[in-house]
Formats: structure tokens, C-alpha cells, sequence
């Protein structure tokens, strides 16, 4: 009975810390402090430190010299790789799921990115951000290929562990997005051909990663 307490009390801490850092509650470069985490949790140091070795294997935690335990840094380069792929997945998954798209559903992406504009309207990024993963889940949703949709997901964790804190997306490129999607709902309601929503879906998300290499760029100036 011990081990079953001492294990749902790491796993608490896992999920808590792990849902502080991709929500952005911890951002990059952020110090965490296994006594203050242990005592904010009710709980003994053991149960937070196997918690944090749990994260680091997730790679969401490094361990620098003379800190100890830190989120991880923003990984530019992972970022790019990962996003890069991710439009190539899910415009294909998008494009699968169209097909089979119930046009009953089609409310569902509206009222997702009517919360993005929302969001938008009152500068909470990563309320948008969430929205916005919320609306592409339900886009390829209906795909039929669960290998497929499987690498999706194992993307989206990836891209959680290097992106910064909140959308990696300025107000602008936001402002640009919301009017892709609804571009691309009612390419999904008018049945358009797969290849034009695989395409429209994949250049979306990269319109998202060619944005934000130009704001790099602007700041390295």
C-alpha cells in the first residue's frame, strides 16, 4: 500500500509540473525548487525529485551545472524540424479526414476559431494556442488512418517540449491564421478535392513557421 501512495503522489507531481510547463505557467530557463514544489504539493521531496527525473526523460527538464533542475530552453532549430513535419502530417490527415467529414461537425470548427478570435481579441496567447490545437484535432479527426494520426500525436508532444513559452506566433500571423481556418471550413463543407485541402492545410502551418523565421530574423538584425 506504501509503493501504490508513493507512486499516485510522483505521478500527482508529474502531471501538475508537466501541465505548469506546457501551458507556459513555467517558461524556459525556469528554476524549479524541489523543496518549494514539495511543500506547495503536501507532499515529501522524494515523490517531486522522481518526478522531475520523469520529465527529464520527457525532455521538458534539464539539469544545469550549479542550478540543478530548469525547464528546458527554447530549441529553435527542434522547433522548426518538428513544426515542418507537423504540417506535412497533419495536411495529409486533414485532407484524409475531409472525406469523411460529418457536415453536422462543421459548427465545431467555427465555434473553435471564433474562441481563437476571442482569445485574440483579449491577448491571451496561449488560450489561443490551445484553441488552435483544438480546431486541427477535429479537422483530422475523421481521418481513418490510425498509424497516421498516432505520429500526429507523437509530434504534437514533441513540439511541446521546444516551443516557448505560450504561441510562438505574433498578432499578425494569429490575426492571418484565424482567416485560414476559415478558409479551410469551407473547403471541408464544399467537399474540395483532398490534394487542394492537403496542400491549403500543409501551407497553413508553414505559413506559421516561414512567420515566425521572419521575426527571427527581424530580431537578429
Amino acid at each position: 500500500m506504501k509503493t501504490k501512495h508513493k507512486t499516485n503522489k510522483q505521478q500527482y507531481a508529474y502531471q501538475v509540473i508537466r501541465s505548469r510547463i506546457l501551458d507556459g505557467r513555467y517558461p524556459p530557463g525556469h528554476k524549479l525548487v524541489i523543496d518549494q514544489l514539495a511543500r506547495e504539493l503536501q507532499t515529501s521531496a522524494i515523490p517531486v525529485r522522481e518526478a522531475i527525473r520523469l520529465l527529464e526523460a520527457d525532455s521538458l527538464i534539464s539539469f544545469k551545472p550549479y542550478s540543478g533542475a530548469i525547464v528546458t530552453p527554447f530549441d529553435e532549430q527542434a522547433y522548426l524540424e518538428t513544426l515542418s513535419v507537423l504540417a506535412v502530417l497533419e495536411g495529409f490527415a486533414t485532407a484524409e479526414s475531409s472525406i469523411h467529414f460529418p457536415h453536422e461537425k462543421l459548427e465545431g470548427l467555427r465555434v473553435y476559431t471564433k474562441l481563437m478570435e476571442d482569445a485574440l481579441e483579449h491577448l491571451d496567447y496561449s488560450l489561443f494556442s490551445n484553441y488552435n490545437k483544438e480546431f486541427h484535432r477535429l479537422t483530422y479527426n475523421y481521418c481513418r488512418n490510425q498509424f497516421l494520426l498516432e505520429q500526429i500525436h507523437t509530434t504534437w508532444e514533441r513540439l511541446g517540449t521546444v516551443r516557448k513559452q505560450g504561441s510562438t506566433m505574433k498578432p499578425l500571423r494569429m490575426k492571418r491564421s484565424v482567416a485560414e481556418h476559415y478558409q479551410l471550413i469551407e473547403m471541408i463543407e464544399r467537399r474540395e478535392e483532398p490534394k487542394i485541402i492537403e496542400a491549403f492545410a500543409r501551407n497553413h502551418k508553414l505559413n506559421t513557421l516561414k512567420a515566425f523565421l521572419e521575426d527571427s530574423q527581424q530580431n537578429s538584425i
